[in-house]
C-alpha cells in the first residue's frame, strides 16, 4: 500500500485548478504588473491565437545604481571626472544581470518548450527577446491578450494585466508587449497646422527671401532675419547666434533624430527645403543616413491619397529640415524605428504589437559609434505607460547618458493637459494636470516651446490649440540638481491647483526654442507648423555645435545636459517671463524669472553656451 503525503494531495488539488505546468508545481504565480486601459482605447476582441509578437524581458541590473552614480559623475563640470563618459563595454558591464537572474529566466522559457537556441540577447544580456504566438506568451505570463483600439484608429494587442512565478518577480523589470500603451507615434499635438494656413509654393517666395539665405549678412540683425509668421533657420541661425559659426569637425560630431511608425525623412522633400533656405546644404539632403529598424517605413516615392489625408512624413520632414538648416555640413543619421514582427494590419490584428521605444534604445545601444545629441519629437501622457515599464525606458536611457549622449525629447503641445482629458487613469478619474512621458525621466534633456522675438514667449496658437507644455512627472521623484531651482518655483505657486500635480515631481521642461510657424516643406510644397516637434530639434541643432566646437579644442561632448545645465548652464540661456502652460481649464504653469514647468531656463544663445561649455573644463586642467 502507497501512502500519500497530505501536502501533496493538497498541492496537486491546487495545481488542478490553476492548470499548473512544471515551474508552477516550484513557484506559483502572482500577478507581476496590472495597468488601466487608458482613456480614448477600446477593448474590440480577443487577440488572434497565431499573432507573433517579439516578446522582450528586462532582466534586472545588477548594478543600475553604480550606473547612475557614475553617470552623475561624468556630467557634474564640478567633478573631476567630468567629461570622461563611459564606453559601450563599461556601461554593459554594469547593467548585466546576475548569473542567477538568466539561469532562472532560462530555466522557466524551458518549461515552456522554448530553448535557448530560440532566444536573443542586449548586448549585456539584460534583455531576452524571443518571437512568440500570441497563445504561448498568454500561457507563459498568466493573462489573456485582446485587440485595443485608439480613437483616431491605432490597433494594438494588450494585456493589461500580467503574472509571473513568485520567485521570478525580483529578477523580472518589466515583459512587453503586455500592459503599456504608449504610441510613440507623431502626436497630432505634436506637429500643429494652422486651420488657417493654405499651401505655397516655393516658386511664390520672393527672390529677395532667396538671396537672404544664399548670402547672409554677418551683420544681418534678428529683425532683419526673422517674420513672426514664418520662421525659417536663417532666423533662427541669426536670433540663436550660430550664424557666423562654420562646424570645424563635422563627421567627429554628429547628430541624431527619431521617427516612429509610419513616419520617415523625404528626401526630395528636404532637398526643396534646403533650396530655397540654406542652398549651400542643400546637398545633404540626398547624403544623410537613414537606418531602418525593425521594419520601420522609409518610403521615398510620393505619398498616396490616405497618407497625405494623414499628413504622413510632416513631423519627418520638419525634423529632418530643421536640423540640417541649422547644423550643416554635421552629418546626420535618422533612426527608423517600426515594428518586428512583420504583419498583414486588418481590423482584427493590430497595427503595432511592439513597443517602439524600445525598438529604437536596444537598437541604438547595441551600436558601439553613437550620434553625440539625439532629437525625438514623439511621446505621450505618462500614464498611458505602466510605472515599471517606464523607469526601465529611462533607465536605458541612462546608459545612452553615461556614454556621452544627449537625448532631447519634445515636452507637448496642450501645456498642463488636453481639455476633456485630465483625470487620472486608475479607476478613480480624479481630476489631474497629464504629465507627459519620457519628459519626467530625469535622464533627458525636456524641450518646451516659444514665439515671437524680442521678446520671445510661452508659444501658443489660438487658431489650433498649440500651448507648450509642461509639468511634474508622477512617476519620477525630483532629482537633486533641480532642487535649488525647481523648489522655489514650486513654492511660489502656493496652493494654486493644489491636487493637480505632484510637487515632488521631476519637473519639465528643462530649456525651450523657438516652436510656431516653422516653414517646412512636405508633398513639394510650404507649409507652416506649430510643435514643441519644431523647437526640440532646433535645440538638438544648436547643441551640436557647441559640442563641434568641444571637440576641436579636444574637449568631450556636452553629454547628459542636466547637472551641468541647472549647476552653471543656466546662465548662457534666455529667460522667457511672459505666458503660460495653459490646460485643463486652468491658467496652467507660469513663465517667470528663473526655472519655470513651461519654458525651463529658456532658450540657447550659442555664444554663451560654447563659452560657459569650454569655461566647464579649466577647473579641471
Amino acid at each position: 500500500m502507497i501512502i500519500i503525503p497530505a501536502v501533496f494531495l493538497a498541492i496537486t488539488g491546487l495545481c488542478s485548478l490553476v492548470s499548473c505546468s512544471p515551474v508552477r508545481s516550484r513557484s506559483l504565480y502572482a500577478v507581476k504588473d496590472s495597468h488601466h486601459v487608458p482613456r480614448m482605447w477600446t477593448r474590440i476582441g480577443q487577440a488572434p491565437a497565431d499573432h507573433v509578437v517579439n516578446l522582450e524581458i528586462a532582466l534586472k541590473q545588477s548594478q543600475f545604481d553604480e550606473l547612475e552614480r557614475q553617470l552623475y559623475e561624468v556630467s557634474d563640470p564640478d567633478h573631476e571626472r567630468y567629461g570622461n563618459h563611459l564606453n559601450f563595454d563599461e556601461v554593459n558591464e554594469l547593467v548585466k544581470p546576475d548569473d542567477d537572474s538568466l539561469d532562472l529566466v532560462h530555466e522557466w522559457l524551458r518549461d515552456y518548450g522554448i530553448g535557448e537556441d530560440r532566444l536573443s540577447y542586449s548586448p549585456a544580456k539584460d534583455w531576452v527577446k524571443v518571437d512568440l504566438p500570441i497563445a504561448t506568451v498568454e500561457r507563459l505570463l498568466d493573462t489573456k491578450y485582446a485587440v485595443y483600439k485608439h480613437i483616431d484608429g491605432t490597433h494594438v494587442v494588450r494585456a493589461p494585466t500580467w503574472s509571473l512565478p513568485s520567485h521570478l518577480h525580483k529578477h523580472i523589470d518589466t515583459i512587453q508587449p503586455t500592459n503599456s500603451f504608449l504610441r510613440a507615434a507623431p502626436r497630432k499635438s505634436n506637429v500643429k497646422l494652422p486651420l488657417t494656413d493654405d499651401e505655397q509654393d516655393l516658386s511664390d517666395l520672393s527672390a529677395l527671401q532667396r538671396i537672404k539665405a544664399t548670402s547672409p549678412s554677418p551683420n544681418l540683425t534678428v529683425a532683419q532675419a526673422c517674420n513672426v509668421s514664418a520662421v525659417t533657420p536663417l532666423c533662427l541661425r541669426t536670433l540663436y547666434g550660430t550664424i557666423n559659426y562654420k562646424p570645424k569637425v563635422p563627421g567627429k560630431n554628429k547628430i541624431g533624430l527619431t521617427n516612429y511608425l509610419g513616419e520617415t525623412n523625404n528626401r526630395s522633400d528636404v532637398f526643396l527645403f534646403l533650396d530655397q533656405f540654406r542652398p549651400e546644404a542643400a546637398q545633404a539632403a540626398f547624403d544623410f543616413r537613414i537606418e531602418v529598424i525593425a521594419n520601420g517605413d522609409n518610403q521615398q516615392t510620393s505619398n498616396n491619397a490616405t497618407q497625405l489625408a494623414a499628413g504622413k512624413d510632416l513631423e519627418g520632414n520638419l525634423d529632418a529640415e530643421t536640423i540640417l538648416g541649422i547644423g550643416y555640413p554635421t552629418p546626420l543619421i535618422a533612426y527608423n524605428a517600426g515594428s518586428s514582427p512583420p504583419f498583414k494590419p486588418d481590423d482584427n490584428t493590430p497595427t503595432n504589437t511592439n513597443e517602439p521605444y524600445l525598438v529604437w534604445v536596444q537598437y541604438v545601444l547595441a551600436q558601439q559609434d553613437l550620434p553625440q545629441v539625439i532629437s525625438t519629437s514623439y511621446g505621450d501622457d505618462e500614464q498611458t505607460v505602466p510605472e515599471a515599464f517606464a523607469r526601465r525606458v529611462c533607465n536605458q536611457f541612462a546608459q545612452l547618458g553615461a556614454r556621452g549622449v544627449s537625448l532631447l525629447f519634445a515636452s507637448g503641445d496642450d501645456g498642463v493637459g488636453l481639455e476633456g482629458s485630465c483625470f487620472t487613469n486608475d479607476g478613480k478619474n480624479t481630476s489631474s494636470f497629464l504629465p507627459s512621458f519620457p519628459d519626467g525621466c530625469p535622464y533627458i534633456t525636456s524641450v518646451g516651446a516659444t514665439k515671437n522675438f524680442n521678446p520671445e514667449v510661452v508659444a501658443f496658437d489660438p487658431r489650433n490649440g498649440f500651448v507648450s507644455g509642461g509639468g511634474f512627472s508622477n512617476y519620477f521623484r525630483r532629482p537633486s540638481y533641480q532642487d535649488a531651482a525647481v523648489t522655489p518655483y514650486v513654492t511660489s505657486l502656493g496652493d494654486q491647483f493644489r491636487g493637480l500635480y505632484n510637487k515632488r515631481g521631476r519637473g519639465y521642461p528643462d530649456i525651450a526654442a523657438q516652436g510656431q510657424l516653422f516653414q517646412t516643406v512636405w508633398n513639394g510644397t510650404i507649409r507652416r507648423l506649430d510643435g514643441t516637434s519644431a523647437s526640440t530639434p532646433a535645440a538638438a541643432a544648436i547643441l551640436s555645435l557647441v559640442n563641434d566646437s568641444l571637440l576641436a579644442a579636444g574637449r568631450k561632448p556636452l553629454g547628459f545636459l542636466n547637472p551641468w545645465l541647472y549647476r552653471r548652464g543656466y546662465q548662457a540661456f534666455t529667460d522667457i517671463l511672459s505666458g503660460s502652460a495653459t490646460g485643463c481649464g486652468t491658467s496652467g504653469f507660469p513663465a517667470v524669472k528663473g526655472w519655470d514647468a513651461v519654458t525651463g531656463f529658456g532658450t540657447p544663445f550659442f555664444p554663451k553656451i560654447r563659452a560657459a561649455a569650454l569655461n566647464s573644463y579649466q577647473a579641471h586642467q
